[in-house]
C-alpha cells in the first residue's frame, strides 16, 4: 500500500493513542484529513498489512489498536477491557486466556473482551 498522508497519520493517531480507537475518534482526530470512506479502506488495509487489529466491543461497535509482533499473522488472542464508565478499550497483552475447540474447528480469528470499570474510573 502506498504510504499515503492519510495512511501515515491514521498509522500514527492508532499506534501511539494508549486505548484503541473507534472510526469516529479517528475520523474526529484527522480533524478533516480526509473523508470516512478513505478512513475505512485505510483501517482494512492495515488490518491486512497486520499493523493494526480490530476489536469488537461488548456493545458491538468496533474499535482498533496496534499490533505487536504480527508480522506472520495476527497473535492478538490478548483480552481486551471495555470500561464501562469512560467507553476506553484497552489491550491487555500479557493477559491470554486459555481456551480449547472441539476436533475439527479451525479458529480464523479471536475476539476476547472482559467489562468493567478501567483503573481511571476505580
Amino acid at each position: 500500500m502506498r504510504n499515503t498522508i492519510a495512511r501515515t497519520q491514521i498509522l500514527d493517531l492508532i499506534t501511539n493513542s494508549k486505548t484503541a480507537l473507534s472510526h469516529a475518534e479517528i475520523e474526529q482526530l484527522l480533524d478533516g484529513l480526509c473523508n470516512r470512506v478513505t478512513i475505512y479502506r485505510v483501517l482494512d488495509r492495515l488490518i491486512d498489512d497486520k499493523l493494526v487489529h480490530k476489536i469488537i466491543n461488548v456493545d458491538g461497535s468496533l474499535k482498533f489498536a496496534a499490533c505487536r509482533n504480527c508480522s506472520d499473522h495476527h497473535h492478538d488472542s490478548h483480552i481486551h477491557f471495555s470500561c464501562l464508565n469512560c467507553g476506553s478499550v484497552t489491550c491487555l497483552e500479557s493477559v491470554e486466556p486459555v481456551f480449547k475447540i472441539p476436533r475439527k474447528y479451525k479458529v480464523q480469528e479471536v475476539n476476547f473482551t472482559v467489562s468493567g470499570l478501567c483503573p481511571d474510573c476505580t
